[in-house]
């Protein structure tokens, strides 16, 4: 899928992708003839990955001479089987996802390559007057006994999050509460809204567009009743990553570079920055965004995905019931380091 600007047009692969974010806007090198296009897909479209967008909008990834083609996919499982047809070159998706492939039969073998998110992204949401909500902003998980809640897909990152969650608050996700897991993504949040359960998990922008209307409001941070564990990673296939290695490790360097912009940065810059990705969204409320974000503590410092992640993640899918304990994989089996690890020198010397 790889290509130069100019080259032919992707045709049939286009359709493949789906959507392409027409209003993804890009920093323009001076030779713009120079820049490769990269074919790249997103689970969903959230102020969750600010730092890629940032990286986008900021132009480094142009500096490293890529031309990001976004796509989104509405799912990690979608995402990674256009990553193995060969109709993506590069997705962004929950980890465990190298985990199924590298345990499994396909022949084409993916590796995380960068992380971008420490946690869960998602917010558990709740209507005016919610079980479990107290007056200094905590929240009671354990409250949420008897409730139906909105999930997502079984066995995908933000449901084996939420149950965590519930597993440590002394719940069982399979008795305690209903868990809604079967809404499409894009109906998730009309459905809320119209009363198909008590609580949601959301991401933003949901969080604050469902908050600005008056809905409901945000109860907890997912990711923070859980613990740090990698969300969303980079990820590729062993012969992408074999054949085209400048790429990987320009991508990495971009997002490293988009990761500290995002972290130091004024909120209100940020949203400006974030503004062409998400058009109709009040700035102010990226800002708000930004700065709960940053709060939460749920972006990545660093692109490397440390071993303790992967453990942690295989322990969580042990505990839901996806993953036998002795299918478990070797981490080196599923992160390729070396891109992550000479980031850190690449960006400090630009």
């Amino acid at each position: 899928m790889i290509n130069r600007i100019g080259d032919r047009q992707r045709g049939a692969a286009a359709a493949v992708l789906g959507t392409v974010l027409a209003a993804m806007v890009a920093a323009q090198p001076a030779a713009a003839e120079e820049l490769t296009r990269v074919s790249f897909m997103e689970p969903i479209h959230s102020l969750f990955y600010a730092p890629l967008y940032a990286a986008d909008g900021k132009g480094f990834f142009a500096e490293e001479g890529i031309k990001v083609d976004f796509a989104v996919s509405q799912g990690s499982d979608k995402a990674t089987a256009a990553l193995l047809s060969g109709s993506a070159d590069v997705v962004l998706v929950g980890p465990e996802t190298a985990v199924y492939i590298a345990g499994g039969r396909s022949p084409v073998k993916t590796k995380i390559f960068s992380g971008l998110t420490a946690t869960d992204g998602s917010f558990l949401m709740g209507r005016e007057g919610a079980a479990g909500a107290a007056a200094d902003g905590s929240f009671d998980w354990s409250a949420l006994k008897g409730a139906t809640i909105m999930s997502w897909r079984k066995g995908s990152a933000p449901a084996l999050f939420m149950e965590a969650a519930l597993r440590k608050a002394g719940l069982d996700p399979e008795t305690d509460v209903t868990l809604v897991t079967n809404t499409a993504i894009p109906a998730r949040v009309g459905a809320f809204m119209a009363g198909t359960a008590d609580y949601g998990t959301f991401f933003e922008p949901d969080v604050s567009r469902i908050e600005a209307e008056g809905k409901a409001k945000a109860l907890a941070n997912v990711g923070g009743a859980v613990g740090r564990i990698d969300y969303t990673v980079f990820v590729a296939t062993d012969p992408f990553i074999a054949q085209h290695p400048d790429i990987i490790q320009g991508w990495t360097d971009a997002i490293a570079r988009g990761l500290a912009w995002t972290a130091s940065a004024d909120p209100a810059e940020v949203a400006g920055v974030l503004a062409p990705y998400f058009p109709g969204v009040d700035q102010g409320l990226l800002a708000e965004s930004v700065v709960r974000h940053r709060t939460a503590g749920i972006w990545k410092t660093s692109p490397l995905v440390e071993p303790a992640a992967i453990d942690g993640l295989q322990t969580l899918l042990t505990e839901a019931g996806i993953l036998k304990s002795e299918a478990r994989v070797a981490y080196e089996d599923v992160v390729a380091t070396r891109f992550a690890e000479a980031a850190p020198k690449a960006v400090a010397a630009k």
